[in-house]
């Protein structure tokens, strides 16, 4: 059952004006008003509401994937090409039923060399793309068919597509004869957990996908008879919290459920230079952020299984938006990020230029201000703003170099304000949103490294260490150009740079 305690409820005033307008839109939301977010976002919120009927409708889908997953009962392991909407929701329902799914949302060729390990011919690839034309996962589909041709076996027994109908993926994928199962349209990406992007990859790992539509369906017909509990998150996140919110997943049985909120409320909220940051912590002890929990002690815990966190979650930040007064279902920003990558690709053509490092610190490179790492990494703190947070954005192998994850907690502690962190690129998809359209108050640092061995990209002139690449360097452009504080620190020598970087966070 679900259920809203922790420390702030008491302040949560029913009585207030705002309470009883998000109360009003809770109730237009229940019968998918467009004109909730104001004229200029009702023609895209028009199309983008169907994410309401997922828990019902979504089960259509499943004599679809029952099939599925007999035609696919010798395969055994099952990897997943998507990015943002299309690999979050899925990781953690992997990771809460403790079931095995290699989720393949870098474009790191450390990273991805992990998905090429072990046994092909019982292999399954998932390929999910909304719009078709995702450059991360259309390269990594292009790596897939190529590596299953050279070990002699046939793509289209190996790959299954989850996309728009009519999308440019879907119509390719078709004509090449690949199995291709269609997503609602109508639903936009961080809000699809519980359509075809969330289902497909969960069902093939063997999770009982009609158990989370149960869930979530139960939960919505409570909520839309009593909407106290839904009401009450969306006026404390909108009126009680401020620019910043911690999310811990500790102690919920449900590990990753916050990076799935982090993409959803930041990406949906961010923009217009308003909105709300998710910060992912390990612990809420000694955080004094207004904390968000899903068990335990928080200001908010929202007691919930994992379908019914979905549901909720994404009323909530719809609710948000309009108390926000911005519009949760574009991502301007996100398109941003893409067209800069595209510009460096075009202006390389095919060749990874050499770049002067300002000063290099044994293994570490220094890009920005700093004779060494810890001159570098003083000043960068220095220019972090007073009300500010900083960004750490790893462009690394998320498994083999996991302890760069450990300099949020080290650089929030010296420099005394709010860390995110995202392993890059797939925070492009979520709080790369928010860093270009949120409040304009962060600090970044990027932190790249030199790539043991490319992998070629199939039909493209540049490997994806080139790729990786350009979407750093294209997003630090982008954040350049808005004059933000901004380093970045490459590792010419993976291990040894990340330790540098600990030691001399230590030595602050």
């Amino acid at each position: 059952m679900t259920s809203l305690s922790g420390n702030i409820v008491h302040l949560i005033d029913r009585t207030d004006p705002r309470y009883v307008a998000l109360s009003n839109t809770h109730a237009r939301l229940a019968m998918k008003d467009s004109s909730i977010w104001g004229a200029e976002a009702a023609t895209e919120a028009k199309v983008r509401l169907n994410w309401i009927d997922l828990p019902e409708s979504s089960r259509e889908l499943l004599p679809i994937l029952d099939a599925l997953c007999a035609k696919h009962r010798d395969k055994k392991r099952v990897v997943l090409c998507g990015m943002g909407g299309s690999s979050l929701g899925p990781e953690v329902i992997a990771q809460t039923f403790n079931r095995d799914l290699f989720v393949l949302d870098s474009t790191d060729p450390n990273y991805i060399a992990h998905a090429l390990v072990g046994d092909l011919a019982t292999t399954i690839v998932v390929v999910s793309s909304k719009s078709g034309s995702t450059i991360e996962t259309s390269s990594q589909r292009g790596l897939f068919e190529e590596a299953f041709s050279q070990s002699g076996l046939i793509p289209q027994n190996h790959i299954v597509i989850v996309t728009d109908p009519s999308s440019p993926l879907d119509i390719s994928a078709r004509a090449a004869g690949y199995a291709v199962i269609n997503a609602d349209p109508h639903v936009g990406g961080r809000f699809s957990v519980l359509s075809a992007f969330g289902l497909v990859p969960s069902a093939l790992i063997g999770v009982d996908v009609s158990v989370l539509l149960d869930n979530a369906s139960a939960t919505k017909k409570a909520f839309l008879k009593d909407s106290t509990l839904v009401v009450d998150m969306a006026y404390a996140i909108a009126y009680l919290s401020g620019q910043y919110m911690s999310y811990c997943d500790s102690g919920s049985d449900m590990p990753g459920l916050s990076d799935w909120i982090e993409q959803l409320v930041a990406e949906s909220t961010g923009k217009n230079q308003v909105g709300r940051l998710p910060i992912v912590v390990d612990s809420n002890v000694g955080d004094d952020l207004f904390s968000i929990a899903y068990a335990g002690s928080a200001d908010l815990v929202i007691n919930a299984d994992l379908a019914s966190q979905f549901i909720v979650w994404e009323w909530v930040t719809a609710l948000v938006g309009a108390a926000l007064a911005i519009d949760p279902f574009n991502q301007p920003n996100v398109t941003e990020a893409k067209e800069a990558t595209s510009l460096l690709l075009n202006d390389w053509a095919g060749v990874l230029p050499k770049f002067s490092p300002t000063a290099t610190d044994e293994d570490v490179e220094i890009f920005g201000e700093g004779v060494d790492l810890k001159t570098a990494l003083e000043r960068f703190i220095a220019s972090i703003p007073d009300d500010g947070y900083v960004a750490v954005m790893a462009y690394l192998d998320r498994r083999d170099d996991k302890a760069i994850s450990n300099v949020r907690a080290l650089l929030s502690a010296k420099a005394n304000r709010p860390v995110t962190f995202g392993w890059g690129p797939r925070f492009l998809h979520s709080t790369g949103q928010f860093h270009k359209g949120g409040q304009q108050n962060g600090a970044f640092l990027q932190i790249t490294g030199d790539v043991l061995k490319d992998i070629a990209i199939p039909g493209k002139n540049f490997g994806f260490s080139t790729l990786l690449s350009a979407q750093a360097l294209g997003d630090g452009n982008a954040l350049a150009s808005r004059n933000f504080p901004l380093l970045r620190l490459n590792l010419t020598d993976r291990s040894s740079g990340i330790a540098k970087i600990i030691e001399t966070l230590k030595s602050l």
